[in-house]
Order: C-alpha cells, then structure tokens, then sequence
C-alpha cells in the first residue's frame, strides 16, 4: 500500500516513484490510498493500481482487512502519517527518517529539492530504484477540434497566493487569438467565473471557456495535444511535463526548482521574480505580481518559434527510461530490514510532518 492522499500535481511528481515500485512488484497487489478520482490519473499514467479512496491531506484508517505485506509513505515527511501507516501492522515501512521516530529506517528528508526527486530518492534508498524524470504519460487520444493549433489558458490556482490576475491572462488570451491560435480557457467549477472574465476581456468567441466542464481525461487530452499551455504553479502544469506539451509557467512564493518541469527544459519557460513567500497565501503573492504582461507574451512568442514543427531541437518521442528491474522476490527479501515507520502530510514548502 502507498500512501499519497493530495492534488493533481502531487500524483504526477509521484509516478517515477509509482513506477518503480510496479515494475519491482508486478504480481504484487497494489493499493494506493488517495482521492478516488486518482483512478482516473492511474489509467492516464498507464499505471496499474487499486485506488483506496482516501479525502485529500488525508492517511489511510486502520480497518478490518488483512495488514499490507509493505506500506509505502509518498505522503510526507513525518511522523503523523507514519504512525497512521503504522497503525496498518504491515510487515515493511518505507518512509524518511525522522528525529520522533528515530527506530524507523529511512533517509533524511531532503530540503531544497524537486518533489519527484524526494519520493524517487525515497524508493531508491529502501532498495527499489526509481528515476524523478521518468515523468512521460502515454498521450491519450486526441478530442474534438485537436486539429487546429490550441492554446491553454489555465488562470486558476489552488490558493489567492498563486493566482495570476485574470486581467492579465485576459491581455494574454488575447495576444495568443491575435496569432491565429484557437485560445481555450480551462479550470475547475469554482474557477469558472474568472475564467469566464479572462474569456471577455480577451474576446473569445462564444465557447472557449470550458472551466468546470471537463472531465479530467478531457483536460489531459486538451494539454497533451495542445500547442501551449499557460498558466500559474498548480496541477494541470505537470500534465504539461507529462505530455511535453510546450508551456509558459509563472510562479510566485515557490521557485520552479522544487515544482517545475523535472524535465524536457527547452520545451517550459519559467518565470519567477526570485522571492520566496506562502504558497497558502489569501492574497496576491508579492513575487507573482511582479510578473508583467509584456513578459509572458514575449515568453509565449518565443516558445512558440521555438517549438514550431521542424524547428530546430524540437521535441521528439524517446522511449521510456530503463531502470533495473528486481523481482518481487528480491525486493521481499529485503522487507525484514527495512519496517521504518515515519510521515506526516506535506505541504508546497516540503514542510509540512
């Protein structure tokens, strides 16, 4: 069992580390604890797991079924989510090491690093060894009108902290319907109002907001097949990096080392004022704000030339990575040594027990 119960983001970090313990254990039964919707990211990333519905900054409860043969912390650092994984008696704990729970094996949380880096370390160190850029999705098929070339305008954030100005999206929209892209702007149920007024202002035509109206295997589909996507430091930009979908990302309180592209550099662009702040903030963070419209439509254009078929280093399939393979028995084997018992929920910052 593994233990993952957050957002969109936080899964897609998490698949290095999903995928090597599934190519470990293949005839293993896997269960990952999370939000039952993470079904639906499973089927995407081509992996094969039983989702244990689980509410989001959550842990799995104790209950009456057999106790896992192997228990897997990708929640947090520790100790609440520790001990609640420990509360499961399984056989083997895998976590990080934490000073209030010094009998429980593991590494010591690693500050300062990308998300996919701290779970893909984790796995590593307990035996099964997973690669943080081993971040490809399958691309799924493409949905109606993906043959004209589409930009993604994703104006929403998780909190007020990391939410660009609508109106300066809107300035955005605009600039991209200007160069002859069909421009779609996406987000959730709550986030349909902004997005409605990012769609105004610019001057889309009658149908571009789809904000609470796709499913998430719809959304995927519109990034993965998308010409750009823009957008803020929130879920739907790791799709991009799944996908390899060319993207202009702008970020506030958290730098992109700790939750940008992990990979595929050339085909992301980044902008970041430098200053650090709360990523769980109520109000516009200092740093974001600093980011000029100018700024990201020059970004945008230069991504776009870049990036245009028959460019030069243009994105292209590689195969997957190829890591060691071990056997359920050899990773087995290693069980007996390795019941560490250590987590807790994780916040943006990497601060959270």
């Amino acid at each position: 069992m593994v233990s993952r119960s957050l957002g969109l983001g936080d899964f897609v970090t998490a698949v290095p580390a999903l995928r090597a313990l599934e190519r470990a254990l293949p005839r293993w039964h896997r269960v990952l604890a999370g939000p039952s919707w993470y079904r639906h990211l499973l089927r995407l990333a081509g992996l094969r797991w039983e989702v244990l519905p689980t509410p989001a900054l959550h842990v799995p409860e104790p209950r009456p079924r057999t106790a896992p043969e192997l228990a897997v912390n990708l929640h947090g650092r520790g100790p609440q989510s520790t001990a609640a994984l420990a509360a499961l008696a399984p056989r083997g704990l895998w976590t990080h090491r934490h000073p209030q729970a010094p009998h429980r094996p593991g590494p010591p949380w690693p500050d300062g690093v990308h998300d996919a880096d701290v779970w893909a370390a984790l796995t590593t160190w307990h035996g099964v060894p997973a690669d943080p850029r081993d971040l490809r999705w399958p691309r799924p098929e493409p949905p109606e009108g993906a043959d004209r070339p589409t930009a993604v305008v994703h104006p929403g954030a998780a909190s007020p902290a990391r939410r660009w100005p609508p109106e300066r999206f809107a300035r955005v929209a605009r600039d991209l319907s200007g160069l002859g892209l069909r421009v779609l702007v996406t987000g959730s149920r709550q986030e349909a109002a902004p997005a409605e007024r990012v769609a105004e202002a610019a001057g889309l035509p009658q149908g571009s907001v789809l904000a609470g109206r796709t499913s998430l295997g719809l959304l995927a589909g519109l990034v993965a097949h998308a010409r750009l996507l823009v957008c803020g430091d929130t879920g739907v930009a790791h799709l991009a990096t799944a996908y390899g979908t060319p993207s202009v990302r702008l970020f506030g309180p958290v730098p992109p080392a700790l939750w940008g592209p992990r990979r595929d550099g050339h085909l992301h662009t980044c902008l970041w004022s430098g200053r650090r702040g709360d990523p769980h903030g109520t109000e516009l963070d200092p740093g974001l704000a600093l980011i000029g419209t100018g700024e990201v439509t020059a970004a945008c254009h230069r991504l776009l030339e870049a990036t245009a078929p028959g460019a030069t280093g243009t994105w292209t399939a590689t195969p997957e990575s190829t890591l060691q393979k071990r056997s359920d028995r050899n990773v087995s084997n290693r069980l007996s040594g390795h019941i560490g018992h250590e987590a807790t929920h994780r916040s943006r910052s990497h601060g959270a027990g």
